[in-house]
């Protein structure tokens, strides 16, 4: 009897925990960190990582089909959606990701959101889809599932992506949709992919979470990732891959053009150099890497353990 009574009152506080989670729209610090619980570095207040600055910047370097690889060697086969309107095409936008989740309005689940973000503090003016826009920071990329709604569906214009780059200094990623394209474009450094612009407004769409997992397209995004956004597509990056992704793409771009000036060359059979190099081989790369034009990233140490694998 005393254990039936416990385990009912464990129900009873389960169903009441779930509840309150239901209703919640913004994640709490702890609830990101658990998230991103594989990110061993600096947090930002909201509990996101915070990858370096200078992280970000070198990512710009890589190319999709290098971070695919890299991210598929490792586990993560879903990181890439494709398919995308850019405002920019041949821009390549990188930052740190804030997640909002969009949902057809019912008057009941409105209710309960209007609530809790007035309890949480959110802002009472305006509509309540500039609920993630008001929590962004420098570097920060505004990521929203708007479950691919285009006219009615547009979850920013000119006025919201002109605030929302004055906070980040970055752009957007919606599986939604824009207004004001036009003069969106106007606005020089943002950014945007999107799934469609109209130029009806907003209407009939509710924010149920802030800074929670969400899906665009065939990825599930985490607060905290990091974002690779180019026109061949968008990859979402877990925090704590990247700075090793970087490392290993600029590897492999260095590798990879140090490959073709031995093919112009016609030193040796392209099957040597394409292959597994020799000692030789490997020395010329080391004379060519000290006498490279550039300053790179990557250290002679990491030079060294790189030759060093066995396959190289």
């Amino acid at each position: 009897m005393i254990k039936k009574t416990l385990l009912a009152v464990s129900l009873l506080s389960l169903a009441g925990g779930l509840s309150v989670q239901a209703q919640r729209v913004g994640s709490t610090p702890e609830h990101v960190k658990a998230l991103t619980a594989n990110w061993k570095g600096e947090r930002m207040p909201d509990g996101r990582p915070m990858v370096p600055d200078i992280v970000l910047e070198r990512l710009q370097n890589c190319t999709l089909e290098q971070i695919w690889g890299y991210l598929d060697r490792r586990g993560y086969r879903n990181q890439v959606e494709k398919d995308w309107i850019i405002l920019k095409p041949g821009e390549t936008m990188t930052g740190r990701v804030v997640t909002a989740q969009f949902m057809p309005t019912r008057p009941d689940l409105d209710s309960l959101v209007r609530a809790q973000g007035k309890a949480e503090g959110r802002s009472q003016k305006g509509g309540i889809n500039i609920w993630p826009i008001d929590i962004l920071t420098k570097g920060d990329i505004y990521v929203a599932d708007g479950y691919g709604k285009v006219k009615d569906g547009t979850l920013i214009g000119s006025s919201l992506g002109n605030a929302i780059y004055g906070k980040t200094g970055k752009g957007v990623i919606f599986y939604g949709s824009v207004r004001d394209m036009q003069e969106l474009k106007d606005t020089k450094g943002f950014n945007a992919w999107v799934k469609g612009h109209h130029p009806s407004y907003i209407k009939d769409m509710t924010p149920t979470a802030i800074n929670a997992p969400i899906r665009i397209g065939e990825v599930t995004v985490f607060p905290g990732d990091v974002v690779f956004a180019n026109e061949y597509g968008v990859v979402f990056i877990p925090a704590h891959l990247v700075e090793g992704l970087v490392s290993a793409s600029e590897m492999t771009a260095l590798r990879d053009e140090f490959e073709r000036v031995l093919l112009q060359q016609g030193k040796y059979p392209s099957g040597e150099i394409h292959g597994d190099w020799s000692g030789k081989i490997k020395d010329e790369f080391r004379t060519w890497v000290a006498k490279y034009p550039k300053k790179l990233a990557i250290t002679q140490k990491d030079i060294d353990a790189y030759l060093a694998k066995e396959g190289h």
